[in-house]
């Protein structure tokens, strides 16, 4: 296998001011290689992990983080274990604490601003530094979530964490989706405390100067971190922190530690000022998609928040269309996760043309479903997962939909193993590439939880058409369970066959318009929207 052919190249980045490709010398390959990367499957196990490694840091390490909203007061772990308490009490051992949290917008529109505000101030009082930075797109925010741990003595411990679980209320749940105790106000058709269902990625090797380059560069921007002139003067009264002080050297990258190729992924979208590091934007997230759905020969496997947007839904369609033996696995959340009389209708018209175009393209090989747990409550899907014929892997804070392919900032890590798996079949591609173990394992490991399945028991979903099969029997199943009021015993499984939303035609229009200009914006420059190309 040659690995450009399944990563983006430096050139395919499309990125010519970033030196993220370059840092390990020119003519080196624009990932690394020598990695371990483990999924934490639910913001628990994450949280355990992570507060495990925070916990450990002593005087001299150096903790950079990024987020989308930060909860002060949300529990990692036990009591004592709170966000805003593991951090600053890193900073009081002496670690270099930094963090890029976004300013957000108002919390009467379901956002986080006083949240990320209060956070910042804990760690700032603590002798971190925690910026609140608004360096984004007119109505974008900056939606990486990612952590990088360096330690100055012990740099065998070096390791990051990457993906799409947030430090706030609603995500510390476990596979057995009651919800965290902390509940975000979300629709009431989740209950008082919303099951969540999510993943993080925890990773060593090489890639971690990966991530923390990505990080550097952010905060390196000399760019003032808000333009809006209330918001600087309200900053200055509070005496808040909107100058990032410079940051030590970066260490060289950890050494080599295991079989797993990464490629870290970005959007940045077109902005004035420019990033400095991104002129025209970054779309390696959106790029590298459709180079691994042009390749894609038997099962594209997905987890998603959304899947919206005809730009992105196309890609999927167009991979299904060229392939009659492609088959189109996606676990979606069953319901928005705002039901107000806006946000409702402009997100279930978003999901309703996607979803069109994609059963148009491939009738009868895409099954979307939304999950449950056991008491039948829906589970708020906010994963970002895809896996493509067992050997391409992405986790990440990128949803399919066009705001994180081209107007917030996200980050994504691509991953592929070294390792052959050895199970039956052995190659699913259509270039002889083979199975990988980690691209396999994971989908198998999500899918023993959909299925209600122990550990090990999956033989019989390793073949794409298998899983296909069993995800739609099992989904049916289930449904006419509910279809039957319920009577007899529950059938295994938390899969139900996600319904696609009725809308009137006048519905369909005012929401269309409102879906596009606000739940889905256009971060490209203006040549690559009138192309439809990234």
């Amino acid at each position: 296998m040659t690995d450009q052919e399944w990563f983006l190249t430096a050139a395919e980045r499309g990125n010519h001011a970033t030196e993220l490709d370059h840092r390990r010398g020119d003519g080196a390959a624009a990932w690394s290689g020598g990695n371990t990367v483990t999924p934490l499957v639910h913001g628990a196990t994450y949280f355990a992990r992570l507060v495990e490694v925070v916990t450990a840091t002593e005087a001299g390490d150096v903790i950079m983080f990024t987020d989308w909203r930060g909860d002060p007061d949300e529990r990692l772990d036990e009591p004592g274990a709170e966000v805003s308490r593991v951090l600053c009490e890193a900073a009081g051992r002496g670690v270099i604490v930094k963090g890029l949290i976004w300013r957000s917008h108002w919390d009467r529109l379901a956002f986080s601003a006083e949240q990320n505000r209060h956070l910042g101030e804990d760690i700032n009082a603590a002798g971190g530094e925690c910026i609140r930075d608004m360096r984004v797109r007119p109505g974008g925010s900056h939606h990486q979530k990612f952590v990088v741990v360096r330690h100055a003595r012990h740099p065998e411990r070096d390791v990051a964490f990457a993906g799409g679980i947030d430090l706030c209320h609603s995500r510390r749940d476990t596979s057995e989706h009651h919800g965290d105790p902390q509940r975000q106000p979300m629709s009431d058709v989740y209950g008082p405390h919303p099951p969540w269902h999510d993943i993080q990625l925890e990773i060593r090797g090489p890639a971690v100067g990966d991530l923390e380059f990505s990080f550097r560069e952010r905060w390196n921007d000399p760019t003032p971190v808000s333009l809006n002139p209330a918001y600087r003067v309200a900053d200055v009264l509070r005496r808040d922190d909107d100058d990032p002080s410079t940051l030590p050297a970066q260490p060289s990258d950890p050494s080599p530690v295991g079989t797993h190729l990464v490629q870290v992924l970005r959007t940045y979208p077109s902005r004035r000022p420019r990033y400095p590091f991104a002129p025209d934007g970054e779309r390696s997230i959106a790029r590298a998609y459709r180079k691994v759905l042009a390749r894609a020969h038997r099962l594209v496997y997905v987890e998603d928040q959304y899947l919206w947007s005809d730009d992105v839904a196309s890609c999927f369609a167009d991979a299904l269309a060229a392939n009659s033996d492609l088959l189109l696995v996606a676990v979606i959340p069953h319901h928005p996760d705002q039901d107000g009389r806006l946000s409702l209708p402009m997100n279930l018209v978003g999901r309703r043309q996607a979803l069109d175009l994609l059963n148009a393209a491939a009738p009868g090989r895409v099954g979307v479903y939304g999950i449950e747990n056991h008491h039948s409550n829906p589970v708020y899907v906010h994963a970002k997962v895809c896996v493509i014929d067992d050997v391409w892997a992405s986790v990440g804070s990128d949803n399919f939909n066009r705001r994180s392919w081209t107007h917030d900032s996200e980050l994504s890590c691509a991953v592929i193993d070294q390792v052959r798996d050895i199970r039956e079949p052995r190659v699913v591609d259509r270039y002889g590439d083979g199975a990988r173990v980690f691209a396999r394992n994971l989908p198998l490991e999500l899918a023993r939880e959909h299925l209600d399945r122990d550990p090990g028991d999956d033989a019989d979903l390793v073949d794409p058409g298998s899983l296909f099969t069993a995800f739609a029997e099992a989904a049916q199943r289930l449904q006419h369970w509910h279809d039957s009021e319920r009577t007899g015993l529950r059938p295994p499984g938390r899969l139900r066959p996600y319904q696609l939303p009725r809308l009137s035609p006048s519905t369909m229009r005012w929401a269309g318009l409102a879906y596009r200009t606000v739940a889905d914006p256009d971060g490209r420059p203006r040549h690559l929207r009138r192309t439809h190309t990234f």
